[in-house]
């Protein structure tokens, strides 16, 4: 019997920016800590809402208010020349979007600046514009599209550089925090390396409306009392002003 062997495929350019993006996420010296939610009635608010906005559109504002209210959140650590922090002055939401690609499937990660300023309304119809629109009509698209043809040394030089040198830079590039979930596939993302500040990842609901969610932050620039801290006035706020927002919705 003849044995069978596999074969290699090459790397796409997309799977290039996230073998990037893990190299130095994988540099973050990172933590995880989570917090039991009871959000039954924010359930009850969103099911009367038509249409009910998605849960990333509500944890997105509902975040945001809490880092425009906490420095700590937009702030940064960069290397070059010396370390130091940059704080940056308003909130740049970044979020995973899952879409098809030819014949592969990527996530495209699409910036949203100040976004405690926008309804949930409004933030879901934008998500779910960045879900439906052309991928060619994306800007964070046609970038990923341009950095993934460049060579391998000068890449990482671009990607250093973006990271560590000017604060402004990075958060542009990359923002201030970000939000991805694989809840509405049924899953929860137990470990992440974050490559920001900080990064809010949750699990599936229970029957009861508790849900766990987890906070994946840079030990460099938050602590673990200031991190808990993080996820209490979360739970505040969704429990205040977006419960008050989806209701008046409804």
């Amino acid at each position: 019997m003849s044995q069978r062997t596999g074969k290699y495929h090459s790397v796409s350019y997309f799977r290039r920016l996230v073998t990037d993006l893990m190299q130095f996420a994988d540099m973050v010296p990172s933590v995880t800590i989570e917090r039991r939610m009871d959000l039954s009635r924010l359930i009850a608010a969103r099911r009367g809402c038509t249409p009910s906005p998605t849960w990333s559109a509500i944890f997105v504002n509902a975040y945001a208010l809490v880092a425009a209210r906490t420095p700590a959140l937009r702030t940064s650590y960069v290397r070059f020349p010396w370390p130091r922090f940059y704080e940056h002055p308003i909130n740049i939401a970044t979020l995973n979007v899952d879409r098809q690609l030819a014949q592969e499937r990527i996530v495209l990660q699409v910036h949203i600046p100040s976004p405690e300023t926008c309804t949930i309304v409004n933030l879901d119809a934008l998500i779910r514009d960045y879900q439906e629109r052309p991928l060619e009509n994306i800007p964070s698209y046609r970038t990923a599209v341009r950095m993934s043809r460049v060579p391998w040394p000068i890449r990482q030089w671009l990607w250093w550089g973006a990271l560590n040198v000017f604060g402004s830079t990075r958060c542009h590039h990359f923002g201030t925090f970000s939000i991805t979930s694989l809840g509405s596939q049924g899953c929860g993302i137990l470990h992440l390396v974050p490559l920001l500040t900080s990064t809010l990842h949750y699990d599936m609901f229970d029957s009861t409306g508790g849900l766990a969610m987890r906070l994946s932050f840079d030990h460099r620039v938050l602590d673990g009392a200031m991190a808990a801290g993080v996820l209490a006035d979360l739970e505040i706020v969704l429990l205040g002003e977006i419960l008050h927002e989806c209701t008046g919705a409804a």
